[in-house]
This record gives structure tokens, C-alpha cells and sequence, in this order.
């Protein structure tokens, strides 16, 4: 017998814990966003996306046409750090990715995106999924890290399978963790 089929709705509930705030995203939180992103310039060479603030209100724009996105203002306290998602939930498959992932460097190194990725991933797991994804471009090294120390499998690289803005074909690491493995 399949397992009851997840609750996709339930995902964009606010998530809290502590200093740590995971809001869904709105329109005002657009322009503390494009703030956060131009904290970080160099990174974006190794993002699908460019956020800076050339292409950031088209980007966001963008975002909100979006089909298959539950997107998210993260938050350090009553700052506004950076953003993340949840990607096309698929609650008959009870998989669901977790990326679209930017933190400013004042929250990086603070534990702030493992808070932020164990209340996302448990609350997740609560709405019926039993699988979470995450892909990574294999130059982004600290991100390949981060999501070893979360307890993610390592399940291989795609090759050569998206282009960036910039044009970079890269490689993508996928990353997972099931609903049984979890231990939060």
C-alpha cells in the first residue's frame, strides 16, 4: 500500500525558532532582499541567478511567476539575511527540494542556515514528505560542505545539466535526506 500522499499546502506555514524567522515571502520584503544580496557580489558568479541589483526586480519579478516555488524571507531576528524555497513539492512522491538558498555573510558561520535548514527540513517531514533534495553547483564548495554536516547522502553529480546566467554549464551535485534517516 503507497504511503498517504504529502500536504504541499502546508509548506509555506512561518517557521520559528528562536532568532531564526522563516517568513513567506511578500513585496516588502523585496528591497531588504536586493540589500542582503549586494553584501555577498562575488558569490553570484556561482548562482543559477543573479540577484544583484541589476537584474534583482526582474529576477524577482520572476519569482513570483514562478509555478512549483514556496519562497521564503529569511530572517535574523528582525533583519532580513537572505531567502530560500521549497521547489516543486510533489506530495504523491513525498519529495520535495529545499534550495533557492542565500544567507548575507554577517548569518553565515553563525550555525544561522543549519537552524534555518533543520526547521525547514522537519517541518517538511510533519507535512508528510519523506524525501528532501537539495542541489548544489559543485563550485560552491561551502554549500557542499554545509549540507554533509547537515547529514545529507551525497548521491552524485549531474553532469553538465544547467546553464547559468553567466553561461557556466555546471555540474550539480544532488544531495538528499529521507524521512527515516532524520534524526533532527
Amino acid at each position: 500500500m503507497a504511503p498517504k500522499a504529502a500536504d504541499a499546502g502546508a509548506l509555506s506555514a512561518p517557521l520559528i525558532d528562536g532568532e531564526v524567522r522563516i517568513l513567506p515571502f511578500e513585496p516588502a520584503h523585496a528591497a531588504p532582499l536586493r540589500a542582503a544580496c549586494e553584501q555577498d557580489r562575488d558569490i553570484w558568479q556561482i548562482y543559477p541567478v543573479n540577484m544583484l541589483a541589476e537584474d534583482a526586480d526582474e529576477r524577482l519579478r520572476a519569482f513570483h511567476g514562478e509555478q512549483g516555488w514556496v519562497r521564503f524571507a529569511a530572517f535574523r531576528g528582525d533583519h532580513l539575511v537572505g531567502t530560500t524555497s521549497y521547489i516543486h513539492p510533489d506530495p504523491a512522491n513525498g519529495t520535495v527540494m529545499i534550495g533557492g538558498t542565500y544567507i548575507e555573510p554577517s548569518a553565515r558561520g553563525t550555525g544561522f542556515n543549519r537552524r534555518m535548514k533543520h526547521l525547514m527540513i522537519g517541518h517538511a517531514f510533519a507535512c508528510g514528505f519523506w524525501r528532501i533534495e537539495f542541489t548544489v553547483d559543485t563550485r560552491n564548495t561551502r554549500s557542499m560542505e554545509a549540507m554533509r554536516r547537515l547529514g545529507a547522502v551525497h548521491e552524485g553529480i549531474l553532469r553538465r545539466n544547467r546553464v547559468t546566467w553567466t553561461g557556466h554549464v555546471r555540474d550539480t551535485a544532488l544531495f538528499s535526506i529521507l524521512a527515516d534517516e532524520w534524526n533532527g
